[in-house]
């Protein structure tokens, strides 16, 4: 597990007395050293690195070959979104009703909530804090004249049509945070967070606290408090059977333990918005008399909006696309980068069709026009949660130089997790010449690790870089060869041939 560090100081060592020296091709030799190691032979690696100073190739090998990118995927995403919205754009949810409040804030009849893909009904985008999580539509409201709703909350999600979950997401993803399902009206990012604390006496049942608070789901609790061994955390398992909202609970703490955090994720993510809205309108002295309900694009084909005889009595706006893409990009979140392909495909005219098609239709489309055919890059969703997305290191490297290029160039690169300080990167490379100065999207799924982005080199060269390791199963090991072939990029001091 630790060959890579005993050559890595190697390396070192060597660079440090050979700094002038520095040669393209002792680099090229150093890197393919890391991936000729004899434990990697049963798996596949594929790297592209490419200088964005001058586009000679650093490095490659099977740089023209489909590999699995996991969270790599969300490049491809992010990109697409930006080229097509552009950063300011924001997502409207609107709040439609037979008529606007009476003079006493009385509305009469049902509240809809028809919602458009907005991600940021979220603690994410509110400091954590849960409790704001719905208060733009809250204050909306308010700000409206709402005091009463004789009627009950409709969780509209019809704006997108076709499955929750992204072509090629497996079952026993989805009761996962990472497996939520993507909603047109999502809120709490479609995950319920747990907290499991010891009962009063060992084997009593542990206790169970939802953040936020919610009735959405129930519990079969046959959890067990422990005794206390030696401070030894305890485990607990959870099943949410696909499209239940029951969550079973097995395993236990140990008695006088601080508890352990789980998650879950939420099914039928719009009856949850309006269940949450009523509960945070009854907090700020709102009334509504009648049950949260939900309606989809299936129930809409038969039952259409009668958009005639509605008016908007309130809107909210999201966070701009700069900062949804920021909140994807960095802890790798799922739902939002499906959300934002699902929203591009809405944008692209997917009124009678599958808007996650259409939303990989039009990413065909971006990619073509610049340079990257459909046999280089074939994804299914806007995550890279799918095992069938497929990409080559040549398309992403490709992807990276367009977008050093783009208009919107600086908000991609600053979407991206920093070496040693945010994101799914806080962790790595700390200590190193790379921490603050490699920026680089993560990917992980069971056998496979990639890392890809940007890093400036100890020689001054800016470039380009998409290392892709598949059917290998040590995580750990993965994260630590693909860490060395990055770190010596950032400390080559040598220079590319063409200048």
């Amino acid at each position: 597990m630790f060959w890579w560090c005993a050559a890595l100081a190697l390396y070192c060592a060597e660079a440090a007395g050979q700094a002038t020296q520095d040669t393209l091709p002792a680099l090229q030799a150093r890197l393919a050293a890391v991936m000729d190691e004899p434990r990697f032979a049963q798996a596949q690696w594929g790297v592209k690195v490419v200088s964005l100073d001058n586009d000679q190739i650093l490095f490659e090998r099977n740089a023209d070959k489909l590999l699995k990118p996991a969270s790599n995927a969300k490049l491809y995403t992010a990109a697409l979104a930006l080229d097509r919205l552009g950063p300011d754009y924001c997502i409207q949810t609107s709040f439609y009703a037979a008529a606007k409040p009476d003079a006493e804030g009385v509305i009469h009849g049902d509240l809809l909530v028809y919602g458009r893909g907005d991600p940021s009904f979220s603690a994410r985008f509110n400091g954590g804090d849960y409790k704001k999580a719905l208060q733009p539509a809250t204050d909306a409201l308010l700000a409206a004249g709402v005091k009463k709703i004789e009627g009950g909350i409709i969780g509209d999600e019809s704006y997108f049509r076709g499955a929750p979950f992204g072509s090629g997401w497996t079952w026993d993803d989805l009761q996962e945070y990472y497996g939520a399902p993507a909603s047109a009206l999502s809120c709490q990012d479609n995950v319920l967070d747990l907290i499991f604390k010891p009962g009063r006496a060992a084997g009593d049942p542990c206790e169970i606290a939802t953040l936020p608070e919610t009735s959405i789901v129930t519990f079969s609790n046959r959890t067990q408090t422990g005794p206390l061994e030696n401070g030894a955390r305890g485990r607990i398992r959870l099943y949410r059977p696909v499209g239940e909202s029951v969550v079973y609970a097995w395993g236990g703490v140990p008695l006088g333990s601080a508890g352990q955090k789980e998650a879950v994720s939420v099914p039928r993510p719009a009856l949850w918005f309006a269940t949450m809205l009523k509960e945070g309108l009854a907090q700020r002295g709102v009334t509504v008399t009648g049950s949260p309900r939900e309606e989809d694009w299936l129930s809409r084909e038969v039952s259409p909006i009668a958009w005639s005889n509605l008016v908007e009595v309130a809107s909210v706006r999201s966070r701009p696309l700069s900062e949804i893409v920021k909140q994807t990009l960095k802890p790798s979140e799922n739902l939002y980068a499906q959300l934002l392909l699902l929203q591009v495909g809405a944008g692209a005219g997917a009124t009678n069709r599958d808007t996650e098609r259409a939303g990989i239709a039009e990413m065909q489309t971006f990619l073509r026009s610049i340079g990257i055919s459909h046999n280089m890059a074939q994804l299914e969703e806007g995550s890279g949660l799918s095992r069938g997305c497929l990409v080559t290191p040549s398309s992403t490297a490709r992807l990276l130089a367009f977008m050093n290029r783009h208009r919107d160039r600086d908000v991609f690169v600053d979407a991206l997790p920093i070496a040693g300080v945010d994101g799914t990167l806080r962790n790595r490379f700390k200590g190193t010449v790379a921490a603050g100065k490699l920026r680089a999207k993560t990917g992980s799924l069971g056998g496979v690790n990639t890392l890809s982005g940007y890093v400036t080199t100890a020689g001054k060269e800016s470039v380009a870089f998409s290392i892709m390791l598949n059917n290998y199963r040590d995580e750990t090991d993965a994260r630590a060869a693909i860490d060395a072939i990055a770190l010596q990029l950032a400390e080559f001091t040598g220079q590319s041939s063409v200048r």
